[in-house]
This record gives C-alpha cells, structure tokens and sequence, in this order.
C-alpha cells in the first residue's frame, strides 16, 4: 500500500515537469524571409525632365497686298516651298503704271519750272548792283527759284513713291519657307484700304518647341546647384529629345536656345523654348509633343529599380537589409526617373543593401535573408543589373 501511495505522486510530478519543459520550448520559429538586395552606390545622372511642348515656326510671314488693285494671278502651288523673291501673286498694274506716268509729268513740269526761275533769278542777280531792278524784285526773284527747286524735289520723290507702289504689284516671297493656302481668288479687290492677307509662309526646317516649367521645379534646380548636387547646362548645351504624338522617338534632337527672364502670371511657370531640326518636313507647326528636356547632370545621387520604391501616407521610402541582418526602413527623396530607375537624392548612403525582390515579406526590425537580386532577363537579351548592384555570378 505505500509503494502504491509513493507512485501516484511521482508519476503526477513527472507529468508537472514535461508541462514545462513544453511550454519553455514554444512553437517551432519561421526562417527568416529570403529577399534580393542590391548595393547602391553613388553615381552621376542626367537631370531630365518630361514636359509638354508645342511645335511653332522658325519664322512666319504674312504675305499681304501693299498696295491697291485687282488680283490678277497666283503664280505658286499651295502648300509647297518658294524662295526668298519668288514671284507669288500679281496685282494689275494698269492704274500704277498710269500714277507713276502722272508723277513723272509732274516731275517735268516741276523741272521746266524751276529752270525758268533759275534763269530769271540770275538775271535779276545781275541787274541788282546797277540799280536796274529794285530789292524787292531781287528777293522774290531769288523766292520763286528757292519754292521752285523744292517742288523739284518733291516731284522726284513723287515718281519713286509711284515706281515702289509699282513695283509692289508683284508680290513676292519675303523669306523661304513653305507657302500656305491662298486666301482671296482671282479678281478680288486687295488692299483697298488694309493691307490685305494673301497667304502665309513658314519656315519649318528647323522648327521652335515650346514649353514651360514651374517655378518651383526651376527653384529646386537652382537650389541645388548652389549646394553641389546639380550641374545646370549652358541654354546652348541643354538637349531636348522629342516623343512624337504616336509614342515614337523624334530621330533630330534639339538645343535650348531661350529662357523668359519673366514668370507667367497666368500659369506661374518660366516660357523656354528650344530649336528642333526638320529637315524632312515631318513636324508640323501647332503639334503638342511630349519631351525630354536634359538640363544638366546630378551628381553623387542613387539610382533604385521601381519595384525596391515604396510610398505611404508618410513618403518614399525603401527598405534595408544592416549588417546585423535585419531589415531597416529608409526614407528617401526622390526627383524622376533615369531609365526606368527612381532618382534618390537623399536618404540612402553608400553600401546600403536595398531590398528589392520579396519586400512584401519584410518587416521593420525583423531579420531577413539577403542574396544579391538581379533584373529579370529582357525578351532577347541576358540579364540585366540594376544600378550599384553585384555583377551576376554563374
């Protein structure tokens, strides 16, 4: 009976002790979470930015009738390139030619005038100091020549206005460029009263882009150039590459040739505006495009593949991966993207291992695996290798 009564107490300590050594031991733990990371590193990129811009001429001229007269002739093809002088209408010159006969006879007139008072006037010159003539005959003498020399001049100026208003009944090409639509027809009335518009020519090969940037953006530039982080280009040296309506690249590359010294009341932006080459006439004035404006370089900045970016209600951020093995989040400032990479100014140090694959399995402070990540392979190309990351090892 004792044996029995040692047992039960014994047997119920025994069970007491494996209870405990069960819950000291716990569940089994989860591996930390395997995460590809890439070192960034600092390097220099170009300051880019997209913006939208619209296509005007080089240079554009209004083609319009000087002077007054029925239209008689087009003498060039709508819609194709004239030259400088080029002969484009011609006005009937019947009435100018007459005008230009009348000033001549009054130009003769005027002459055969003053010829007469020329001789008069130095007869009575002759006279005067022999007493043949009195003072006053001698000054108006010496008037009438005076009156009679200035209509002259007034002839002659008379016949040339007539020859110029002659000669404007060609019109011609006042630059080259390509001629537009021809906007009044055979037999009109033109210029009777106001210069009247004929057509237009504009020069397209080069063309203008405009566009314009906020001030703020233009601040921040400025900004840090002033601390070192940016180089800003010279206006003749800032590139602009074009994107067409289509989606497609514009083959010419432009300059920056123009930045407003004066903000835009209306919009709070800076006008710039840059040429374009068209030598094969395949912009036209008037199209919007989209453009890649390259406005120097940044320096000392990260560049992080779009999937190792992350926003919340607080920023950008990225997640690390320490030396100690557990996940760190930073967070970054960014400014634009440089070839499908995110521009981090700040935020980010040398050697940092940015998480980039698996990050939606980390969490701040916990551990987490760390191998190198690589770009998943392009259609038709090898792998590639984000920014500041180990070469693949194979």
């Amino acid at each position: 009976m004792k044996s029995s009564s040692l047992r039960t107490p014994l047997l119920c300590l025994s069970l007491l002790v494996l209870a405990a050594c069960s819950k000291e031991q716990g569940p089994p733990q989860m591996p930390p979470p395997e995460v590809g990371v890439f070192t960034a590193q600092p390097q220099n990129s170009p300051l880019t930015r997209d913006l939208v811009g619209r296509l005007s001429s080089y240079r554009s001229a209004d083609v319009r009738a000087r002077v007054p007269g029925v239209l008689l002739k087009r003498n060039y093809d709508e819609g194709t390139d004239v030259k400088k002088g080029q002969l484009l209408f011609q006005i009937d010159p019947a009435p100018l030619k007459a005008a230009l006969n009348a000033s001549m006879a009054a130009q003769a007139q005027a002459q055969a005038t003053y010829t007469n008072n020329k001789i008069t006037a130095q007869r009575v010159r002759e006279l005067a100091p022999k007493g043949y003539v009195s003072k006053s005959d001698l000054d108006n003498a010496l008037a009438a020549e005076r009156t009679s020399a200035a209509a002259v001049q007034a002839a002659q100026a008379n016949v040339q206005s007539a020859r110029i208003n002659l000669g404007y009944a060609d019109v011609t090409a006042p630059i080259d460029g390509r001629a537009g639509q021809q906007q009044v027809t055979e037999g009109a009335l033109v210029g009777n009263g106001e210069a009247t518009l004929l057509t237009t020519i504009d020069q397209i090969d080069p063309l203008y882009v405009n566009f314009t940037m906020s001030v703020a953006s233009m601040e921040q530039m400025r900004h840090a150039q002033s601390s070192g982080n940016v180089t800003l280009a010279e206006p003749d040296q800032a590139s602009v590459q074009v994107t067409l309506p289509d989606g497609s690249a514009y083959g010419e590359p432009g300059v920056l040739n123009f930045s407003d010294t004066t903000v835009n009341p209306a919009t709070g932006s800076v006008n710039l505006r840059a040429t374009i080459p068209n030598p094969k006439h395949s912009l036209l004035p008037g199209m919007y495009v989209t453009l890649k404006a390259n406005l120097g370089q940044q320096n000392k900045v990260f560049l992080i593949p779009q999937l190792a970016l992350q926003r919340d209600t607080v920023g950008a951020y990225v997640m690390t991966v320490g030396n100690d093995g557990k996940v760190a989040r930073k967070n970054v400032t960014t400014t634009d993207m440089s070839g499908g990479n995110w521009v981090v100014t700040d935020g980010l140090s040398a050697g940092d291992q940015v998480v980039v694959s698996g990050i939606q399995n980390v969490k701040d402070g916990a551990p987490a695996k760390a191998s190198p990540w690589h770009a998943a392979p392009a259609s038709g190309t090898s792998s590639a290798t984000a920014p500041g990351s180990a070469p693949s090892s194979k």
